[in-house]
């Protein structure tokens, strides 16, 4: 068995987020399951009688401003290399196509650009942090 091979349908798996993936040829036969820990149950409340409603407006807790998210599934690093400065902080004006980061994915360094000019009012994820499709990474100002 070819560990490389190995590791390729593993990252697929991921990328994709299948739970299940086999695959046979003449000679070999691989099968690969992915295990989830499931969320712990959550309890909820039952409302009482003379409870007070809930505020109409619930979504007054989100930030205003557009996000930029993760185009991929990989490792987020915020600099090109451990003593390099990062590539974005706090308050920094970016012009659509500046670099917010790097996205390591298969081994494969992948620059995440700016879509939109703007102000970044916030970073999202931390450095060599783990991040999912889709995964808002920084939020700029509104």
């Amino acid at each position: 068995m070819d560990i490389e091979k190995i590791r390729t349908l593993i990252a697929l798996m991921e990328e994709s987020e299948l739970v299940n993936l086999e695959i046979s040829s003449d000679d070999e036969h691989i099968s690969l399951t992915r295990h989830y820990d499931a969320p712990a149950p959550t309890m909820m409340a039952a409302p009482t009688a003379g409870a007070a409603p809930i505020a109409a407006d619930a979504k007054t807790a989100v930030k205003a401003g557009s996000v930029e998210t993760s185009p991929m599934v990989g490792v987020f690093y915020s600099a090109p290399s451990p003593n390099d400065p990062p590539f974005v902080k706090v308050g920094q004006k970016v012009q659509a196509g500046d670099t917010l980061g790097i996205i390591e994915a298969m081994k494969i360094m992948n620059p995440l650009e700016a879509t939109q000019s703007g102000v970044i009012d916030e970073i999202l994820v931390d450095n060599s942090e783990v991040v999912q499709f889709g995964q808002p990474i920084v939020r700029y100002k509104a």
